[in-house]
């Protein structure tokens, strides 16, 4: 009987280590959103669909920390680029509006 329910102890230690198995691995990996995937993993795990989920998710490399400032910084660069641009086109045509201007009234 003692070694019945030892092997029960063992089988059940066992399943909660598998279905857990995505959290580890994402602990082990240092993923930022241990937590988020360890949560995600307790709850939606039952399912087999959630639970391949959490493992897949736990596999990804971490994301950059930081992906809202880069935005802001790219929407940034290519605003100044814009301006730069249509401002360098506009010289330009002045320019040739003023070159013509003199070429006529010669």
């Amino acid at each position: 009987m003692a070694s019945h329910s030892l092997f029960e102890i063992v089988v059940l230690l066992a399943a909660v280590v598998l279905y857990f198995l995505p959290a580890m691995i994402a602990d082990r990996r240092k993923r930022h959103d241990l937590l988020i995937i360890a949560l995600f993993n307790a709850v939606v795990g039952w399912t087999v669909l959630g639970w391949f989920l959490a493992l897949f998710w736990s596999l990804q490399p971490n994301p950059p920390r930081d992906i809202g400032d880069n935005v802001q910084k790219k929407k940034k660069i290519i605003g100044m680029q814009l301006f730069s641009h249509r401002l360098n086109a506009r010289a330009q045509a002045r320019q040739s509006n003023n070159t013509d201007r003199e070429g006529s009234s010669r």
